[in-house]
């Protein structure tokens, strides 16, 4: 009996690789009109769609605990310390458990194996609306929206962190920091809203780069911790041939927020597309032929 479980295990996980290597070079050839190379990509698109091929044919437990936010902060909390962490108020795996009556009054909720699904609580809320939300939530396989093969095997689990809030309607703006080898190349800037998409490099200076249209092109300030962040990014960066890094600031300090290992799974065209090139040409894959 255990022999036939592992069977159909192992042919299970035979169709998942082969139905999502099929899935990512069909949707790379929609994308740019044209085949992925994968013997020899040489853009940052290309890299990134062979990145998540490869990872379908060897799975990567680091990566998986690097897209894991839970299993996350231990590695921050052991690279950089617990104080870039936003502190922690509860987890689990059951949403009924939540303890709802010893929570402050504002505070975000999010699952650790999905992207972009952060809620943030302030004041009285519908209790079961809650529950029912993120029932659903951990029932889920991240995977399948894009198949990132880094969401596939995370356990599912809630998290009930501290609100980090600098005062502005909109929340702190989030830096991510693209960085290859252990070195930021780029700052990208968000907002909560994702309705800015300004880019800059590490001496602050803006750049001609964008992969978003209809969005508002402004001018961010230089943050004042800065070269606090450039420190932090590097260091959580560090071997690893691409990562982007997300960090806040927000009174005076500094937090992570993820370490994002296939931006918006591929699914972007930088304007001007010179830029394909140049990522391209930093990022220098690791890669077990």
């Amino acid at each position: 009996m255990i022999a036939f479980a592992r069977l159909k295990e192992l042919k299970r996980r035979m169709f998942l690789r082969s139905e999502g290597i099929d899935e990512l070079k069909e949707r790379y050839a929609r994308l740019f009109g044209k085949p992925l190379d994968c013997a020899n990509p040489s853009t940052f698109t290309e890299k990134l769609f062979v990145r998540m091929i490869d990872m379908h044919r060897r799975p990567n437990p680091f990566f998986t605990r690097l897209a894991d936010k839970y299993q996350a902060r231990d590695y921050v909390r052991q690279a950089v310390g617990p104080e870039y962490l936003p502190k922690l108020l509860w987890h689990g795996d059951d949403p009924r458990a939540i303890p709802f009556d010893l929570l402050p009054d504002e505070y975000v909720l999010k699952t650790n194996h999905e992207s972009g699904q952060s809620l943030i609580v302030r004041g009285g809320v519908d209790r079961s609306v809650l529950v029912e939300r993120f029932s659903r939530a951990l029932r889920r396989n991240y995977y399948w929206v894009a198949r990132e093969h880094q969401y596939y095997a995370i356990e599912p689990r809630l998290l009930v962190e501290e609100l980090i809030d600098d005062s502005q309607p909109d929340g702190p703006l989030d830096y991510r920091f693209w960085c290859f080898g252990g070195s930021p190349h780029l700052i990208q800037v968000d907002n909560h809203a994702h309705s800015i998409n300004p880019f800059y490099d590490p001496q602050w200076n803006k750049l001609q780069l964008s992969y978003r249209r209809g969005v508002a092109d402004l001018e961010i300030a230089r943050p004042a911790r800065l070269a606090e962040m450039l420190r932090v990014a590097s260091t959580l960066s560090a071997g690893l041939d691409f990562v982007r890094i997300d960090l806040y600031q927000a009174r005076d300090r500094i937090y992570v927020g993820e370490m994002t290992l296939t931006p918006v799974a591929g699914n972007l065209k930088f304007t001007p597309e010179s830029w394909d090139v140049n990522l391209g040409r930093a990022w220098a894959m690791m890669r077990e032929d």
